[in-house]
């Protein structure tokens, strides 16, 4: 489903009034799509770019003073990119910009490698993190023997032959509700998550590893991605593969995969899909 087609359909979601814009203010659904390379991952962070910081100044610039910071469905990484991130921001109630005018007046504030897709009032209820269902993600590799500009930023460059089935025969012992600890970096969270999908499509040179859970741990979906380049390359079976998944221990994982492979697809909100693709 597009992107464009969804925003009615959200007012389906049943979330409590916890997720209500405060009193005073009005909630606004974006759909927002970057380009990693220049920031620091979405979050807010001091004396570095940031896509949160970034945004919020254009709704300033548009006389959104006093608006909330953006939140999007999922805090990316430095150099991560977005295909479709779901965000919403809390303004005033005295901003005066229509929705249907609010898209082109923002990218007219927005650096080129940010764009908001849409804007339009957030359904009642609608929390762009804590009300998402799923999160999706693709990871790309550039498989020819010659480097190429075009995908340079957006790709992981690997020589050498991949064996797809035996990378996908790995990433199948990895589906399910799992502790995933040997897949994350420092992460002080409970580290039990659902991985729904983990999947290898080639289209011709670049290979899209697709990824799909309700919420990854730090670095995980870089560290999954790592340890299927491994089963690859033939240095392990899916058996050993699972081994890793039980074992727990980070080291014996592949390693993180490079910030720049790494999109965010897509998410979802109950039953309802909110993707690029």
């Amino acid at each position: 489903m597009s992107v464009d087609a969804v925003s009615a359909d959200l007012a389906l979601i049943d979330a409590p009034p916890l997720f209500a814009p405060p009193a005073g203010f009005i909630r606004l659904r974006l759909t927002v799509a970057y380009h990693g390379a220049g920031f620091a991952g979405w979050q807010s962070q001091p004396q570095t770019r940031t896509v949160q910081d970034t945004l919020h100044e254009a709704f300033e610039r548009l006389g959104a003073g006093g608006a909330a910071r953006p939140v999007a469905a999922g805090r990316t990484d430095a150099g991560v990119h977005a295909d479709a991130m779901p965000a919403h921001i809390d303004v005033p109630d005295s901003f005066q910009l229509a929705p249907e005018r609010l898209a082109r007046a923002l990218n007219a504030h927005l650096p080129p490698d940010l764009a908001v897709l849409d804007a339009l009032p957030a359904p009642t209820g609608f929390h762009a993190r804590f009300g998402c269902t799923g999160r999706a993600y693709i990871y790309r590799l550039w498989t020819a023997q010659q480097r190429h500009p075009l995908w340079a930023d957006r790709a992981l460059h690997v020589l050498g032959q991949l064996d797809a089935e035996a990378m996908n025969a790995a990433a199948a012992a990895l589906i399910g509700t799992h502790d995933f600890a040997a897949f994350a970096t420092r992460e002080d969270r409970h580290t039990v998550r659902e991985l729904r999908m983990l999947e290898v499509r080639r289209v011709g040179e670049i290979w899209e590893i697709h990824v799909q859970g309700e919420s990854f741990l730090r670095h995980m979906v870089r560290g999954l991605v790592g340890t299927l380049l491994l089963a690859g390359q033939g240095h392990l079976t899916p058996a050993q593969t699972a081994d890793i998944l039980q074992g727990g221990q980070r080291a014996r994982a592949g390693a993180n995969v490079p910030a720049h492979g790494l999109t965010f697809s897509g998410a979802e909100y109950g039953h309802m899909l909110y993707r690029s693709e």
